[in-house]
């Protein structure tokens, strides 16, 4: 049983740099690093869809120049993986608040969706992404569909739902979360609902291939009933 939808809150980067006596920067950089390694090896085991949290709107709290750094990794990976995404059939897509990003940044994002649009597996980057915002992003999406009477109060269901979210995707199947936090940190709530979630102590520069399949050999032990009687 192989779970079509991933989804990997990246965490502990800092705390890893930290420990090595290193700036956070250094951990955000690994961080990256693993992350370009792990995409290939997650789709080779037969996932469709890998969703990761890359950057929360909250995280814009942090030390500026922190963001500052995190800003310029993200311009700098996606402009260099983009032939590679290409190369490998993956359609990257982004989860997102309309505005806050930088210019540069956000010219990037559409350029890199518009180039690998046709490929077959999904790579879901959340960035400047909250779920209660995107939450109530699609309410107001919804409405206005409403009183512009495009739709009907009666029509509104899951697939409505689903295609007002940032992105329509497939329930996530598996979560992962990294560094030993147990809690879901406003990261897709409403695509959570009936997922496995899977926590390990290890920072996430050091989750690599064998760590991810370790949590793929726990999740196929699950037993989705999906509110069904055991048995």
């Amino acid at each position: 049983m192989i779970p079509n939808h991933v989804a990997i809150i990246m965490d502990g980067n800092g705390r890893w740099a930290k420990e090595k006596n290193m700036p956070r920067s250094f951990g955000h950089k690994k961080g990256s690093e693993n992350l370009e390694k792990l995409i290939e090896h997650i789709f080779k085991k037969g996932v469709k869809v890998l969703s990761v949290y890359a950057f929360s709107t909250e995280n814009f709290k942090r030390d500026s120049k922190e963001v500052d750094f995190l800003m310029n990794l993200f311009m700098e990976v996606f402009s260099k993986k983009i032939n590679d995404f290409k190369k490998n059939n993956i359609k990257v897509v982004f989860s997102k608040k309309e505005s806050g990003l930088r210019k540069d940044l956000e010219e990037l994002i559409k350029k890199v969706e518009l180039e690998t649009f046709n490929n077959e597996y999904i790579f879901n980057v959340c960035i400047n992404y909250g779920s209660h915002d995107e939450i109530i992003d699609m309410a107001k999406k919804i409405s206005k569909k409403v009183l512009n009477k495009e739709i009907s109060i009666d029509e509104i269901d899951d697939n409505i739902i689903n295609k007002n979210l940032y992105q329509d995707l497939p329930p996530i199947d598996l979560l992962i979360r990294t560094s030993g936090e147990l809690r879901l940190s406003n990261f897709m709530l409403y695509q959570l609902s009936y997922s496995e979630l899977y926590f390990t102590n290890t920072y996430f520069p050091d989750f690599n291939n064998k760590e991810f399949d370790k949590a793929l050999l726990e999740y196929r032990k699950r037993d989705r009933r999906f509110g069904k009687v055991k048995g």
